[in-house]
């Protein structure tokens, strides 16, 4: 296991290009910060992680994030992954922000558990930029409905989330979230709130994210090495 000096050392280099390339293309560098994605990690490298500054810390699932949640509290935990509606009073539970809310039923679902449960949870819808078939999210069009845009009002939502074409060129990948940036840009404007947050980007594509706005980058790879 990587220790929380490797860890920081990669941490550092990483987080550095980014900045410099989100500043390089207009966007404010200190909006951007990597959620450390740790997902078939032990808890131990979830500490190193915390240790090496990474306090946001990312999970998929949400059983396998439950037992690291109730041995490192200190970090702020996100759900990256798909989460189905049964898991919801879980993961509001577990989780201070869920990146991956991918319909309105589970939005309400979500807010009607958080509402339950305590502290609200922040929520990201998840959006099929490039309309992949195999692909969660809801499509642009839905997001900007009439129905949506209300729905967005109703509190809890700070951002949208996601994911570019696997395998694909930069350019393309920039192209998919740049499109995720001008479609906050319109909710935003339709719904007359804000939305700060842009998750956007993995290990392979996190320059490509940077260079559109993103302001939460999701890195497991890149920091920790290949998954088990």
């Amino acid at each position: 296991m990587l220790s929380a000096e490797a860890i920081r050392d990669r941490a550092d280099r990483l987080l550095a290009g980014l900045l410099a390339t989100a500043e390089a293309n207009g966007h404010d560098p200190d909006r951007l910060r990597i959620v450390a994605v740790t997902k078939t990690h032990p808890v131990e490298l979830v500490r190193a992680a915390l240790e090496a500054g990474l306090t946001l810390i990312g999970e998929s699932r949400v059983q396998e994030a439950e037992p690291k949640v109730a041995a490192v509290p200190e970090a702020e935990w996100h759900l990256v992954g798909r989460l189905q509606a049964n898991k919801a009073r879980r993961a509001v539970r577990a989780f201070a922000v869920i990146h991956s809310v991918d319909s309105l039923d589970l939005l309400a679902r979500l807010r009607e558990m958080a509402a339950e449960e305590g502290p609200e949870t922040r929520l990201l819808l998840q959006v099929n930029v490039t309309g992949e078939a195999a692909k969660a999210g809801m499509s642009p069009a839905e997001i900007l409905a009439a129905e949506a845009v209300s729905a967005v009002r109703g509190g809890g939502v700070i951002g949208l989330m996601t994911i570019a074409p696997m395998g694909v060129a930069a350019d393309e990948a920039r192209a998919a979230f740049g499109d995720l940036r001008r479609l906050r840009d319109r909710l935003q404007e339709a719904a007359g709130i804000a939305l700060p947050e842009l998750s956007m980007g993995m290990s392979a594509d996190a320059e490509a994210a940077a260079a559109e706005g993103a302001t939460l980058v999701r890195i497991g790879t890149a920091l920790f090495g290949p998954r088990a």
